[in-house]
């Protein structure tokens, strides 16, 4: 018998997310559905002549929108954290869909007042905010609506965009339900020889094995399940890239990443620096699969060896509750206020810890104005998952700092910026790792596990970014998307990137259908832009402490109060040039050397 996950109703409470202090039931959600539809429907009333009349009638519809936007965002929580944790129950789907329904009819209402308020005379915006000083409150979100005057369509045009959004989602929601709910996980052998089904949340464990015969079976049975629909994920993913590029087009763009960049105020020049910048230091990511090759003792380096650790620590199992103690030990750096924080969360159930029957796969946090944010989990009892965990609270933590101190327009800071707080605990919490223990092997453990972090976050990453970039630019020549061609392509990338000593298995072609990010339209880039800025800041909190704490939260509370490329220059990060990814990669090169050396030792 294969190891069988906890269904959803057998998990205990200690160890789930308090959605509760959401709603208490579906009723009460149903409640303020009904209430935020009556909003919604009340924006409608107001008209171009009478918004742009006066002051305060532009703050009049800012505090309702400020309302309803509060109200949504608690009702798409609830019913987006209620629906991962199982994907297969039809009653949260069916709420979940009403909730995307009243989120794209929101958008529909507000898409041509946006355009109003763009159209609208600088002077007169200026006398506005003279008349009105009130209206200041949300003069970031005016402000960045207007930066957008030359994509802004006419009303019209722009309530039909809105219109198509709820359509337009359901390429990525087919890809959601078809690989987390309808697909049936393969079984494999475990080292025990005890058979254990291949789902989302175990791939990469079993990949870690110290057993290649695992690895090898891991590997070739879970992409032989995508390789079987490799058409009907070529055909969702064309969808999506040709979606992305119609509105692009439709918003006078010359590109789909130049549209996804510009959305979060970030120049394209950001994009082709990091592919550039990796480029130019692909050495580094060849000397590490030599070295890893090298250390492994393995004739060939397979795709499905690069997971597994080249020093095996004498315990791999880290439970969650001895994670959560080094994490508060390691962002001690960061402040008593900041570590008080970081506890409420662990100790008020902002998590749901584990793997269960149907949940969706991977982590995430996701915040919530007005409550906290909420943090999925799938631990595995390993390293991996202890960092994972550090990240996710990043992101949970960047996302309270911003809720406190903005208001809810504000606090969504931009995606560019998401994953520098994540990334910045997983930094801190490696130095802290490191500094504690005087044990070669375990020190050796993890510089390899920090060179892991280096190559799945900044070259991979970065990889990624660049298969978009290429896909996307296929589709704008007109070109189709086939299995095949996606296949091949895929491949090659992963030839360049690796070097020649990788054999690069043909499996790995197909991997591209498993990457759920893909569909998040141009979001990967930033894992790799983020980590360098990360890896900056990082070191400036270690080396120069509390200015550059004092910094670094001022960066947390920043939300959207300035473009995302400012906040990281005040914290004292020039994300325009290609200098913070080449000193990251030389910090890479470093710790191969460090590796090498210390292997020796041991």
């Amino acid at each position: 018998m294969a190891k069988e996950l906890l269904k959803r109703s057998q998990v205990a409470q200690e160890d789930t997310w308090a959605v509760e202090e959401l709603y208490g039931s579906a009723e009460l959600f149903l409640e303020d559905a009904g209430r935020l539809e009556q909003m919604v429907e009340e924006l409608k009333d107001f008209t171009e002549d009478y918004l742009t009349e006066k002051g305060e009638h532009l703050l009049e519809y800012f505090k309702k929108l400020e309302e309803a936007e509060v109200l949504l965002e608690k009702g798409l929580c609830w019913s987006e954290r209620n629906k991962d944790v199982d994907t297969a129950d039809d009653n949260f789907q069916a709420l979940s869909g009403k909730m995307m329904g009243i989120y794209h009819k929101y958008g529909t209402v507000t898409a041509p007042i946006d355009t109003w308020i763009v159209s609208m005379e600088e002077e007169k915006i200026q006398q506005f905010y003279q008349e009105t000083p009130e209206l200041c409150n949300y003069r970031v979100t005016i402000e960045d609506l207007r930066r957008l005057k030359d994509h802004t369509l006419s009303p019209e045009l722009e309530e039909l965009l809105a219109a198509s959004g709820e359509m337009g989602s359901a390429v990525e929601k087919s890809y959601g339900l078809l690989t987390n709910a309808d697909f049936e996980n393969p079984s494999v052998k475990d080292a025990d020889g005890e058979l254990v089904k291949v789902s989302t949340g175990r791939f990469i464990p079993l990949l870690e094995s110290q057993d290649v015969r695992v690895r090898r079976d891991t590997f070739q049975s879970y992409y032989a399940r995508y390789e079987q629909y490799k058409n009907t994920f070529a055909s969702l993913y064309e969808g999506k890239a040709k979606g992305n590029y119609f509105y692009a087009k439709a918003r006078k763009y010359d590109s789909s990443m130049e549209a996804a960049v510009d959305a979060n105020n970030v120049p394209k020049e950001v994009y082709y620096n990091l592919i550039e910048a990796v480029h130019e230091n692909i050495h580094y990511m060849h000397d590490y699969m030599a070295l890893r090759k090298k250390l492994m003792g393995v004739e060939e380096l397979h795709m499905y060896d690069i997971y597994a650790p080249i020093v095996a620590p004498e315990t791999e199992h880290v439970s969650f509750e001895q994670a959560q103690e080094e994490i508060l030990e390691a962002l001690q750096v960061l402040g008593e206020d900041y570590v008080s924080v970081l506890r409420q969360g662990f100790e008020n159930r902002w998590i749901d810890k584990y793997e269960n029957e149907n949940k969706r796969g991977g982590a995430y946090s996701a915040g919530c104005y007005g409550v906290h944010p909420y943090v999925l989990m799938n631990y595995q009892n390993n390293m991996d998952s202890e960092f994972t965990l550090a990240h996710e609270m990043g992101h949970a933590l960047h996302s309270w700092y911003s809720a406190k101190y903005n208001n809810v327009f504000d606090s969504n800071y931009k995606i560019f910026v998401a994953e520098v707080a994540s990334t910045c605990n997983e930094a801190l919490l490696m130095n802290h790792l490191l500094n504690h223990t005087t044990d070669k092997k375990k020190k050796a453990y993890l510089i390899n596990y920090f060179l892991e972090q280096f190559r799945t976050t900044l070259y991979r990453q970065t990889m990624f970014a660049e298969f978009e970039l290429l896909t996307h630019e296929m589709v704008e020549k007109g070109k189709a998307l086939t299995a095949e061609a996606l296949k091949k392509l895929y491949y090659d990338l992963n030839v360049q990137y690796y070097g020649n000593d990788m054999t690069v298995d043909e499996e790995i072609a197909i991997e591209w259908a498993r990457i759920p990010h893909f569909y998040y339209n141009f979001y990967v880039y930033q894992y790799a832009t983020s980590f360098a800025a990360s890896m900056a800041l990082s070191k400036k909190i270690l080396e120069e402490g509390q200015p550059a704490v004092e910094r670094y939260l001022k960066f947390l509370s920043g939300g959207c109060s300035k473009s995302p490329i400012d906040l990281l220059k005040d914290a004292g990060v020039d994300m325009t040039t290609k200098e913070p990814i080449r000193e990251a990669l030389k910090t890479f090169g470093e710790l191969i050397g460090e590796m090498e050396e210390l292997f020796c030792q041991i």
